[in-house]
């Protein structure tokens, strides 16, 4: 195949020395990690601005960077929205109400809090099917990685996924979460000084940003003012999707129960520096979209202008145009031979970010919440560590085939919510009622959590298999456009909303009729029965609340401006 750039000896030097660097990492931080608090949660003496940018860090993967630039094309500055609405709340209401929960109970991760609060049943679903998760979002991480390294290199498919894979196995495997922690903070200024010149240099070739913006169908260019009616915006969803769907049920979800950022949180050396580090992370996940939107909405242009000359990739499934192609085409208009490596070595620093994030928490769900509690109940500290290791190089090896998965899906995040909509939707309803509930029993979650589950699963295999009657489908996407109209992201949006009411409903009615645990076990577990940290004495610019509040004035502005 055509290779996209050529490299110079100063690009090549470029990436090897990254490659060099974070495995040299890994063998420098395998010293620090002699216990199980070390590798798995590296020894909770992070500071709120270390967890925080780790914290955005590990979400800030392959999925980010190539699936919202991909997305964008297809959607326009629609996809903003899941950069603020689906951020931005949900991350505000981490740190200030649920993180003194998790924190204070001082677990290593999130299904320990369901074992905690309610039973081994809940820890058990919940354990199984985030690790299926993470390996599916893992594979995500490998195929784009791959995808990158052949569309601008040349690479070998296969080789380039082994390579890719090897180095993050490497690193993790020797140094557990502090080792991932430390690179994701390289990484985070990577992605951001390396791509933010496609924007810059995007949006100078369009003339502006008032040129970038203005132009666009009017389905692709506002973010709330075609919501009214499903059949004006790209997306096919109207306001009540974004709000329910989108800003409550698949963003609480993932921000406040996916352990592969939560874990960060986990990380910070006190409470108040545990509470402090999603709401520092929320800042930077805001100016995002000025760098990916942007970067997809020039992308958009320059394919519908035949004077540019810019074509995308054909996607080897379908042979349709593959928008995920889009970034790394990008690098290769703008960048300029010796300042191209620094453009490659920032995506690939996002994939090791994703990569990573998905690695480290996989391998602290299995060790501590399945082997430990099925397999090996007497497990010594340093075992556990030794088995930690050992799950990296698996979960390793188990992604490499999800990654075949991936290449399924012309634009990924459809992939990636469909996901979310399973596991994260139904799992938030349990967790906020189980902190803010204490009725909330036992078994009310445990069956609460499999109907909901089995909720999203069904209507989207409802949709992909066609068998749902037009009228249950206009009534679940709340939705009046014909059937095949709908996009994937609305089905995605409505079957998470669905997933977390009949999981909400369920437990509720089931908890009313069954035994919940007594108020004696649920200290530092549910509101009312935890400790609350007193803010007084710290400067106002140091407490969780100011910040937060200056956050949310700064998100409410963003949407007004670019309503």
């Amino acid at each position: 195949m055509s290779v996209a750039i050529q490299l110079s000896w100063v690009d090549w030097s470029i990436i090897t020395l990254y490659f060099v660097f974070i495995i040299g990492i890994g063998f420098y931080l395998k010293r620090f990690t002699g216990t199980g608090e070390d590798y798995f949660l590296a020894g909770r003496k992070n500071s709120s601005w270390v967890a925080g940018l780790a914290f955005l860090s590990a979400n800030l993967g392959a999925l980010e960077i190539l699936g919202w630039t991909g997305g964008t094309m297809k959607y326009g500055m629609f996809v903003s929205h899941f950069y603020w609405v689906g951020a931005i709340p949900a991350m505000l209401f981490l740190g200030l109400y649920m993180m003194p929960f998790y924190y204070s109970s001082k677990i290593h991760s999130v299904p320990g809090y369901l074992k905690l609060r309610f039973d081994e049943r809940s820890r058990l679903l919940n354990a199984f099917s985030f690790a299926i998760m993470t390996l599916l979002m893992s594979g995500i991480n490998l195929y784009l990685m791959a995808l990158v390294l052949r569309t601008i290199l040349g690479w070998d498919w296969h080789l380039s996924m082994w390579i890719s894979a090897l180095a993050v196995g490497c690193y993790i495997m020797l140094g557990g979460l502090m080792s991932a922690i430390f690179t994701e903070i390289v990484q985070f200024f990577l992605i951001w000084f390396g791509l933010f010149l496609v924007a810059i240099l995007g949006t100078v070739e369009m003339g502006g940003m008032h040129q970038v913006l203005t132009g666009l169908p009017d389905a692709m260019s506002k973010l709330w003012a075609t919501t009214g009616s499903a059949s004006n915006n790209a997306m096919g969803v109207t306001w009540i999707g974004i709000i329910l769907g989108l800003g409550w049920v698949l963003s609480f979800g993932y921000w406040t129960t996916d352990f592969l950022v939560v874990q960060r949180a986990f990380s910070s050396k006190d409470l108040r520096s545990a509470r402090m580090t999603p709401i520092i992370a929320s800042f930077f996940k805001m100016a995002l979209p000025f760098i990916i939107v942007v970067a997809g909405l020039v992308a958009y242009k320059l394919t519908n202008n035949p004077l540019a000359h810019f074509e995308l990739l054909k996607h080897p499934v379908t042979g349709e145009p593959w928008n995920d192609t889009a970034l790394p085409l990008l690098i290769a208009r703008y960048y300029p031979q010796g300042l191209v490596g620094l453009g490659i070595t920032a995506l690939l620093a996002g994939f090791m970010a994703g990569q990573a994030g998905n690695v480290s928490a996989f391998n602290t769900v299995w060790t501590y919440d399945i082997y430990r509690v099925l397999i090996n109940k007497k497990a010594s500290d340093a075992h556990l560590v030794w088995m930690g290791r050992i799950t990296t190089l698996v979960g390793i090896l188990l992604s490499i085939a999800t990654a075949y998965l991936a290449m399924q899906f012309n634009t990924i995040m459809d992939y990636i919510q469909a996901i979310f909509s399973w596991v994260n939707a139904p799992l938030f309803a349990t967790m906020l009622l189980g902190m803010f509930w204490k009725r909330t029993s036992s078994t009310g979650a445990f069956w609460g959590l499999i109907l909901g589950m089995l909720t999203s699963f069904t209507i989207f295999l409802g949709f992909k298999l066609g068998f749902l009657p037009a009228t249950l489908v206009h009534l679940i996407t709340f939705s009046s456009a014909p059937v095949s109209g709908i996009s994937d992201m609305s089905r995605n949006l409505s079957q998470a909303a669905w997933a977390w009411s009949i999981c909400a409903i369920a437990t509720v009615l089931i908890s009313l009729v069954t035994k919940p645990k007594p108020d004696s076990e649920l200290v530092g577990l549910v509101k009312g029965f935890t400790p609350i940290e007193h803010d007084g004495k710290i400067a106002w610019y140091s407490q969780p609340k100011y910040i937060a509040l200056i956050a949310v004035a700064v998100f409410a502005a963003l949407n007004l401006y670019f309503w």
